[in-house]
Parts: structure tokens; sequence; C-alpha cells
């Protein structure tokens, strides 16, 4: 976001052709990679973050695996638009890392509509969502068995029943696939999971698409 030719800020990227970024105010290009995020979303109590702990024994050096709340802090916690500070750093960070060479898995309740339309999404390229779901006695069974820290109490997990039905109803843009864990061991959940990564590719994206940046 921060020019290496002239040190200006570039609040929106802006896309252009070839794979660089180039700065609107002074031109200065270098290279930049836009590769795919994978995000593994869902209620709580489907199994995200345990399946995420067994992932990288499964995708090994291909992808990096990440958990969503490692940000959680209070600074980001500010809800104005549907929490933007935390998605946007999340984006920006992802961003950072791809240019490593590899995507980002990110394990976290997330939605297409709280990423697409940031100023920060050109800086990734395609974002595929895949939404865990269960059964709403399986969710109900889970959360409750929760330590009480946590703070799962029957309005709470009310909320995230509804939550559930809305990821099922599946109306969003892009599509999120969804895999129902109800009857599924965390291994075979990140078993499943695997494979959904590897059948995007991710060994073929390591020379991706451009990102300059733009100031508007």
């Amino acid at each position: 976001m921060i020019c290496a030719g002239c040190g200006e800020w570039a609040d929106r990227p802006a896309v252009r052709s070839g794979p660089v970024v180039e700065c609107a105010h002074c031109g200065h290009r270098e290279p930049f990679r836009r590769l795919p995020l994978f995000a593994l979303t869902g209620p709580s109590g489907t199994g995200k973050s345990t399946v995420g702990r067994l992932l990288p024994a499964r995708l090994g050096s291909d992808v990096i695996v990440l958990e969503q709340d490692l940000l959680w802090v209070d600074a980001l916690r500010d809800p104005a638009d549907d929490y933007a500070a935390f998605r946007q750093t999340w984006l920006r960070l992802i961003a950072m890392l791809h240019q490593n060479g590899r995507p980002v898995l990110l394990c976290g309740a997330v939605v297409p509509p709280q990423l697409e339309h940031r100023p920060e999404r050109p800086l990734l390229g395609d974002i595929h969502y895949l939404a865990l779901t269960a059964s709403d006695d399986a969710l109900r069974t889970r959360l409750r068995a929760r330590p009480a820290w946590r703070e799962w109490d029957d309005a709470r997990i009310a909320e995230m029943i509804t939550f559930n039905h809305w990821v099922k109803e599946n109306t969003t843009t892009p599509q999120m696939t969804l895999l129902d864990t109800t009857d599924r061991t965390p291994e075979q959940t990140a078993d499943e999971v695997a494979a959904w990564v590897r059948d995007h590719g991710p060994s073929n994206t390591a020379g991706t698409t451009a990102m300059p940046s733009d100031r508007r």
C-alpha cells in the first residue's frame, strides 16, 4: 500500500495489466503476485479451528494455513462497516504473504459480502469459500459442551443456528461450497478440505496476474 519509489500511500488498489504493481503517483513498477485465497468458513461448532490444526500436515508446503482469530484483538474489534478494519487487515496481510509464492487458507467465519467489496480485494486473485455446516442438534450439543468462559448461552446458540440456516441457503456471490460435518470426524473433514484445496490447483498459481495501486 506504500509505494517503494515515492513513498505515497494507496487507499484503494486498482488492477492493471501485467504481473506488477504500478504507482499512480510516480509510475514506479515492481512485481506483485495475486494468488487465490481459500476461506474455510461456517458457523461456530462446525469444526473450523479443529480442522485447521490438521491441515498443515495434509497440505505441506503448498498452502499457508492461518487461523482468523489470530488478529481478533481489541484494536480490530470495531463493528463499524461489518468489522472493516479486521477484514481489511487480513486482506493486506494475506496479499503480502502471497508474495512468497504460496496461497493462503484462512480458517474463520467470513462470508463473501464481508470481503468481496473491500478496497483491498484487488490485491488477491480468486477467493474460494468452503463453508462447514452441521445439523442444528449437532451445533447445539457442540456449543453447549464448550468451556463456560466462552459464554455460549441459549441466546447466542440460537443466533448461531440462524447463521447456520443462512449459510445452508447459500445465496452469496460467489457461492460457497458446503460440507456437512455432522457425521464426519475432524480427520475425515480435514481430508475433504485438503482435497477441495487441491482441486483448485494451488500448485499452479505461483505466477499469476498483477496488482497495481492507485489513490482515489
